[in-house]
């Protein structure tokens, strides 16, 4: 009996082993969610007790993304050659080890270092831990389970929104650093028992004598059958990035030093923009399994829309609010990307594949360091307007890409 058929199929493992794995798999994505997004949320802090200019603290942000794509290459490749489970156990070992350090940074030089050293193991998160229960059900699910994967993250950060103005402005904000990390570094042995060896079974769907790859997986990625399509994935998720930090990467800061707003109103909008994309990400993941992959696009020109409407007609808090709140609803179309990626490519390259996700920070590491340098010359109004454009962009991107689900027009 060879190697093949010797492994057990994803769709012979019980569906409670399977549906465990999925629940413990949300665990570390909250906690992964809430440790990437500290960058951002907690950057008026950082930049107030290090005295950094806004430059400065918009590049811990270009750190930690290069961290990322570093990250994900390595432990994609690593995972697809080695396995997952072993690479997850160490991806979430490091995040709570890295986040924690935050709480101890004491200068600029430290940040930028301990910030690319997490972005190493949250770059894995994407292509390991996603990739991993894409690979326990069928595809019929995997929008709706990407749902609940984005709404998990979403939900992370609209707890941190939430903790951001509660604790603030009245206690030490590195306690904020500590939630997303010791809960996961406790939980993290669960990982060995809980979630199956991917090593010993055979992905949904997959032919079980399919070969390994005969190629370094990345190189793969490139051959004459999936060069076009890992290039526009590559501009598409580039694009993405940069105008979600050129957005969000400055809306704490824009909200305090433009609006003026006390750090409980900011608080609410914050959660309300994320309170949006938990929202949207249900329902774009119910739209990609049904209507297709490519029409999911529609999400990135309502981004756009938002955008605009955030940074000129809405001035109240409320309106604000609002805004963001159809924007964090629209841009979690993105959502699509996981089931659509795992589509894409075979499954022997499916966690390198699911690396080019990270790919797009290669462009987006600029963003805090360009929008930083614009704000600072013409406002940070300016400098966020930038992800109006690159939203816009990101949608004609989006319907380059082949369809991989067959729309239908009856319920399922």
């Amino acid at each position: 009996m060879n190697e093949a058929t010797a492994r057990t199929r994803a769709e012979d493992i019980p569906l409670g082993r399977r549906s465990l794995a999925f629940a413990l798999l949300m665990v570390f994505e909250f906690f992964y969610g809430w440790s990437w997004n500290t960058v951002d949320v907690l950057r008026p802090q950082i930049r107030e007790e290090l005295g950094l200019s806004l430059t400065q603290a918009g590049s811990a942000y270009t750190a930690q993304s290069l961290g990322a794509l570093l990250g994900a290459i390595a432990f994609g490749a690593l995972a697809d050659r080695y396995g997952r489970r072993p690479m997850l156990f160490a991806i979430v070992l490091g995040t709570a080890a890295a986040a924690a350090a935050g709480a101890l940074v004491q200068s600029y030089a430290a940040l930028l270092a301990q910030r690319f050293i997490l972005g190493l193991f949250l770059g894995g998160n994407f292509p390991v831990l996603i990739a991993t229960y894409m690979g326990l059900f069928p595809s019929s699910l995997r929008g709706k389970l990407a749902s609940v994967g984005q709404g998990t993250y979403n939900l992370s950060v609209i707890m941190l929104g939430t903790a951001y103005g509660l604790f603030a402005a009245r206690t030490d904000w590195h306690l904020l650093l500590l939630i997303g990390s010791v809960p996961a570094l406790i939980l993290s042995p669960l990982i060995l028992w809980v979630i199956p060896d991917d090593r010993k079974i055979t992905v949904w769907g997959a032919d079980p004598d399919e070969p390994r790859s005969g190629r370094l997986p990345l190189l793969e990625l490139f051959s004459p059958d999936f060069r076009r399509r890992t290039w526009l994935l590559f501009l598409l998720v580039a694009l993405n990035f940069f105008a979600y930090q050129a957005f969000a990467g400055w809306t704490t800061t824009f909200l305090k030093d433009e609006r003026a707003l006390a750090p409980e109103a900011i608080g609410m909008i914050i959660s309300t923009q994320f309170g949006g994309a938990l929202v949207g990400g249900f329902f774009w993941g119910w739209f990609s399994d049904r209507y297709g992959r490519r029409l999911t696009g529609l999400g990135f020109v309502l981004s756009a829309l938002a955008v605009l409407a955030y940074l000129t007609i809405a001035t109240s808090p409320i309106a604000v609010a609002v805004a963001g709140f159809c924007w964090g609803f629209a841009m979690t179309a993105s959502v699509a990307w996981a089931p659509w990626i795992s589509e894409l490519y075979p499954a022997r390259i499916r966690s390198s594949a699911m690396s080019i996700f990270n790919w797009g920070r290669i462009v987006s590491m600029t963003a805090p360091l360009i929008t930083g340098e614009i704000a600072a010359s013409f406002g940070l109004e300016a400098a966020m307007s930038l992800a109006v454009a690159g939203f816009g962009l990101g949608a004609v991107v989006w319907f380059l890409l082949p369809e991989t689900v067959a729309p239908r027009s009856t319920p399922a």
